[in-house]
């Protein structure tokens, strides 16, 4: 590579989800793969108010059960099973979901995931600036140069004290 020019990105990672796709293609598995991604569209094509209160509870030959809370929204629901079904298989991009079984009963709610975010980075001391300095010193290509500065500042300042590891 010659001194000015710049290294090409490298293209992001890919999905695990895409990757087992393409791995499964074809396998009988690729469409346990996709029952799975139920779970996953629910919420968001069936809105919040009806995923407070029913949930998928399991797949089998093309009927999607459901778990409903209590028999208002069971109601409710039965004249709504062909719009849900369809929105899912849109959503799923086949004609997976051919029926839509309710049953009485708590629906389960996913587990709650709490985001904290990570404590501020520390500032760097002077000595540990140098180290970095020192370390990518012999690196040639400068935006190289600059990763691997950049990697090694943010390890130090997300070190909790200055104890050496």
């Amino acid at each position: 590579m010659a001194a000015g020019e710049k290294r090409r990105r490298m293209p992001r990672p890919l999905a695990v989800a895409d990757l087992l796709a393409t791995v499964l293609h074809g396998q009988p598995a690729e469409k346990r793969l996709q029952e799975g991604k139920i779970w996953l569209v629910w919420d968001g094509t069936v809105g919040p108010a009806i995923a407070a209160q029913a949930r998928p509870s399991g797949f089998r030959d093309g009927v999607l059960t459901v778990m409903v809370a209590n028999a208002p929204w069971m109601q409710q629901l039965t004249f709504l099973k062909r719009d849900i079904m369809a929105r899912l298989n849109a959503r799923l991009g086949c004609d997976l979901i051919t029926d839509i079984y309710l049953r009485a009963g708590r629906p389960e709610m996913p587990p709650v995931t709490v985001k904290t975010s990570p404590p501020a980075p520390r500032q760097l001391s002077t000595a540990e600036q140098e180290q970095i300095a020192e370390q990518t010193a012999t690196v040639v290509d400068q935006e190289l140069r600059d990763a691997i500065a950049g990697l090694l500042g943010r390890h130090l300042a997300s070190r909790v004290n200055d104890n050496k590891s």
